[in-house]
């Protein structure tokens, strides 16, 4: 593994509900509810990008500008830069930038889901399940019980 991956794997799972997996056989995505806030290049042969974040799009728009960042590909609608260049920017920085990219995906997520976040612990038992599904079954609520027959048949009864 890359010195960079091992500071950047090492700060996003850091972050409160985050998980990581594989996704497109060399990219390792980090997630919070199963939503991406950084991915990272596995395989540096593959692609020329080390990682890509999300970012706002003035910043974007700022990021772009600095040699050795670029549009994220496929990304770039969604304002996600690439580094092409980890030395671009200082770690602290770029720390700064995925801790951004964390909290703006957060804060997207449905409201019931970010309550959900909440009340869950953040031990790293729980880091290893994915937190965007339900992991437990709630108890069924009582249905009321049912007539047997229709307002219509006992209608035809009578008459």
């Amino acid at each position: 593994m890359s010195s960079y991956l091992d500071w950047v794997r090492a700060f996003c799972l850091s972050l409160p509900h985050a998980t990581e997996g594989v996704q497109w056989e060399h990219d390792l995505l980090f997630r919070i509810a199963g939503k991406m806030f950084c991915v990272a290049n596995l395989e540096p042969g593959m692609s020329p990008t080390k990682i890509a974040f999300k970012c706002t799009p003035e910043k974007f728009a700022e990021l772009v500008e600095i040699e050795g960042i670029i549009p994220a590909p496929y990304m770039a609608r969604n304002h996600w830069v690439a580094m092409l260049d980890m030395n671009a920017l200082r770690q602290p920085d770029i720390k700064e930038l995925i801790q951004e990219s964390y909290q703006m995906i957060l804060e997207k997520l449905p409201k019931k889901i970010q309550a959900g976040l909440q009340t869950q612990p953040t031990t790293k038992a729980a880091r290893g399940k994915s937190v965007g599904k339900k992991s437990a079954k709630k108890p069924a609520k009582a249905k009321p019980a049912r007539a047997k027959h229709s307002v219509k048949a006992a209608k035809a009864k009578r008459s």
